[in-house]
């Protein structure tokens, strides 16, 4: 999948409401972009901290997904965490996503969101989960019809 085929793929979700642009990725890494405007602040003016989470369980599960077979295996966001050491009023934030562990059943990605100047503003684990597309269409009763 191209950059321009993973922009395009999120499109009308809550990553292009973000504004969440994907820079770059490899077999164990992605980057992504999100400005800062007032679709994304607190009253006070800086930075809302769920949409800095927002971006970073973003960047972990396109993580995940370009690791497993899409046409077995499905991920979800299981646990987010998150510490914000400093606020940001404007410009973007970046985000890289690393991989820290690739189990069978779980991925765990640290991520890092900078600033433009690249001074850290929040330090965020995610925690991916990934599950069987067969067995999770029977648990949902999800039918071919549906799809």
């Amino acid at each position: 999948m191209t950059i321009k085929e993973l922009n395009d793929f999120c499109k009308n979700t809550l990553i292009s409401h973000l504004e969440i642009e994907f820079l770059e990725y490899g077999a164990d890494y992605v980057i992504a972009r999100m400005p800062v405007n007032n679709k994304k602040v607190q009253p006070m003016g800086i930075l809302h901290g769920g949409a800095t989470l927002a971006l970073a369980e973003t960047v972990a599960s396109v993580g995940s997904f370009l690791l497993i077979d899409r046409k077995k295996y499905t991920t979800r966001g299981l646990q987010v965490s998150g510490n914000h050491v400093s606020a940001v009023r404007n410009g973007d934030v970046f985000a890289r996503a690393q991989i820290i562990h690739k189990g069978q059943m779980t991925h765990i990605w640290e991520v890092r969101i900078t600033n433009s100047e690249q001074k850290p503003v929040s330090f965020v684990r995610v925690t991916m989960i990934v599950l069987d597309i067969e067995q999770l269409r029977k648990k949902e009763g999800i039918t071919d019809e549906a799809r």
